[in-house]
This record gives structure tokens, sequence and C-alpha cells, in this order.
């Protein structure tokens, strides 16, 4: 049962711009009531599907808990990692920042580490500090860079030792 509603999920998300968000919504309830509310991957995906039509207040309990209800790798660090932009968005800038920083998806070595610092750099904007999350986002981008990196991350020490 688990992979093939997988891939029904799977399916809404990959129509998600043929179908618009009032039925995206309505697909991923109808799959989320097949599992039930206690389902650590149901409730991501009821989190997501707030997320995507613009309900944040909703969506970040479901997120929670979806995190404390034990969601597994991949989906834990995606929790993570939306749950923190869905904070940011909700004026929680703070608590984003907490999230992020304490849960690791921020480590260079983690899989999702340059979507993670996207976020927290954003996060660090939003919440007043536009010289730190410039910083964060100049950090991540050097790690991909061939050439320049050094400096690149020269430069961002420097827009947060300077102060």
């Amino acid at each position: 049962m688990n992979a093939d509603w997988d891939a029904r999920v799977d399916a809404v998300w990959g129509a998600a711009a043929e179908l618009g968000e009032a039925e995206v919504l309505r697909r991923i309830d109808e799959l989320v009531a097949e599992r039930g509310e206690t389902d650590a991957r149901a409730a991501f995906e009821a989190a997501s599907a707030r997320d995507y039509v613009g309900q944040e207040a909703e969506a970040a309990p479901l997120y929670r808990r979806a995190l404390e209800a034990g969601l597994p790798e991949p989906h834990k660090s995606y929790a993570i990692i939306q749950l923190a932009s869905t904070l940011r968005n909700l004026g929680e800038a703070s608590e984003a920042i907490r999230i992020l920083e304490e849960s690791g998806v921020t480590d260079p070595a983690h899989p999702q580490s340059s979507a993670a610092n996207a976020f927290l750099a954003l996060a660090h904007v939003t919440g007043g500090d536009p010289q730190k999350g410039a910083a964060i986002a100049l950090h991540a981008l050097a790690g991909t860079m061939t050439e320049y990196s050094r400096a690149i991350h020269a430069y961002a020490d420097e827009l947060t030792s300077a102060r």
C-alpha cells in the first residue's frame, strides 16, 4: 500500500500546476484520509498541501505533528525546511532560525543543506539581520564553486565580523 500511496501522492504533486490549488488540496486530503491523522507522512502531505495553497497557519501544526510522529528521511528534512519557511512567513523568523540551526539540515554535508541554508538566510533577513543572511547565502554558494570559493568565504566572513 505504501508504494502505491506514495506514487499517487507523487502524481498529484507532479500535476499540481495543471490541477490548481483547490484540486491539489482536495486530492491530497483524500489520500491523507486513507492513512489517518496519526500517520507522520500523511500529516506531512497535509501540511505541504496547505502551504501550497497559502494556508501557512494551518500547515505549521501539521508539520510539527509529522515530525513528532517520527517522520523518516528524506521527508523529515523536507518537513523541517518547510516548517521553517512557514514560520518565517508567519512572522516567527527567530523560531525558523532555531529549528534550522538545531536540526542539522544546514550542515554542508547534509543533502538538503543548500535549500536549508537558503531558508536560513531568508529567516535572518526577515528577522532583521540581512548581513548574516547574506553571509549564510554566500557561504552556501561558495561551497559549490571551484573558483573564487576562498574569496567568497572570506567576504562572507567580513559581513558578520565587521559589526
